[in-house]
């Protein structure tokens, strides 16, 4: 019989497990009949992590439209946030301005209000992507910019802007070519990565990356043989990104695909949860790899084609919000798809200030912005301590 003091030695150490701590994307996964993480285990009441979600994701929706309250009223003319407010609210409601205030009116409304609620809606749309597709390919590296998704997006816009294809479609032509680049990509770097064995999360990156370089070469051909500076420029505005092509005109289109592919990635949470565990343990929760793979690709295929078609190709965003955001929330993706696409919005609204006014009346590509913040943000992550991803 053992004494108290060598049971106090024997006693096994308390239970560590990395899928719990923030940054990690390895997710507890309820047993069947437990209790759902957002009610408290004694009643039904929401549990208090719930409680600081959702006031984390209030925070940061008054946070966004603060933003873009003050983007709008920026640039070369300034307009102050209650003349902005008044203006937007004009526009929508109907209501009388003064003609001295009509230039400042049609600056708000007709070119500011479209691109910076594109930059809300992009960061968005790229952030929640890139949370998914590192989850269905298990890899913290990818995102659409990576497995060549906007890639093959912008060959197909920059295709059907040069030699004048689907011009039946009129002002949707270029972005229907770039939604089949982007469909078109992701069935090559499916029907590449398949084999006999079937497909694995590494095949798919590894096939993603050598396309991406293919599709970039495309475009470096297109660029040499673009007809004119003017076309040269067009096929580096798809190339670099940016918001200054924003209509009122292609702006519902964005937002309903870029929505609806939200509320459909959200709702897979539980499923982009066991499959970032890896194959095998997500069907042994039940859940059909294969299949959902394919269909949460073509999501996001569809709302990256939407995305490229207006803005052009914005890399890191989608690579390195979903990180950040597990850093502060932890890695289950109903949590991470609600607060990831908030951050990425935020991000996006002062990019683009900063892309169009640093050096006004000149404007910087957007994707040399997010990389110079992405890449030294991604420089921290590596060397962050603690940080987990897939349980390694």
């Amino acid at each position: 019989m053992r004494s108290g003091a060598d049971a106090a030695v024997h006693r096994p150490p308390p239970r560590t497990d990395a899928s719990t701590r923030p940054g990690s994307l390895t997710v507890p996964i309820p047993a069947p009949g437990a209790t759902p993480e957002h009610t408290d285990p004694r009643g039904s009441t929401p549990s208090p992590r719930s409680w600081r979600i959702g006031l984390l994701a209030t925070g940061l929706l008054l946070i966004l439209a603060f933003s873009v309250l003050v983007a709008i009223g920026l640039g070369s003319a300034v307009v102050p946030p209650q003349d902005t407010a008044r203006y937007l609210w004009t526009a929508v409601v109907g209501g009388t301005i003064t003609p001295e205030e009509l230039t400042r009116y049609q600056i708000v409304w007709n070119i500011r209000a479209p691109r910076v609620l594109l930059a809300a809606v992009v960061g968005a749309g790229l952030a929640t992507v890139g949370a998914a597709i590192q989850a269905l390919v298990r890899n913290p590296l990818a995102d659409p910019y990576i497995l060549g998704v906007s890639s093959g997006a912008s060959v197909g816009a920059v295709t059907v802007s040069l030699f004048g294809a689907l011009s039946l479609l009129g002002i949707y032509a270029v972005s229907v070519g770039a939604f089949l680049g982007a469909l078109g990509a992701t069935l090559l770097v499916y029907a590449i990565a398949h084999s006999r064995s079937g497909i694995t999360p590494l095949k798919l990156v590894l096939t993603g990356v050598a396309l991406s370089f293919g599709f970039q070469a495309i475009m470096s051909v297109l660029i040499y043989f673009a007809p004119s500076a003017e076309a040269t420029s067009m096929v580096l505005f798809w190339t670099m990104g940016s918001f200054g092509a924003a209509t009122w005109g292609g702006l519902p289109l964005v937002v309903v695909v870029v929505g609806l592919g939200i509320l459909v990635l959200r709702r897979s949470s539980r499923a982009l949860d066991v499959m970032s565990l890896g194959d095998e343990s997500a069907a042994s929760l039940g859940v059909d790899t294969a299949r959902t793979r394919r269909l949460l690709f073509a999501v996001t295929a569809v709302m990256t084609g939407a995305m490229v078609a207006l803005s052009g190709a914005i890399g890191f965003v989608g690579l390195v919000i979903p990180h950040i955001t597990r850093m502060i929330i932890g890695a289950s993706h109903t949590r991470l798809l609600l607060i990831s696409p908030l951050i990425g919005s935020i991000l996006m609204v002062w990019v683009d200030l900063l892309a169009r006014t640093v050096v006004a009346p000149r404007e910087l590509p957007l994707g040399a912005l997010t990389a110079l913040i992405g890449v030294p943000v991604f420089i921290l992550l590596m060397r962050r301590r603690g940080y987990v991803f897939g349980g390694r």
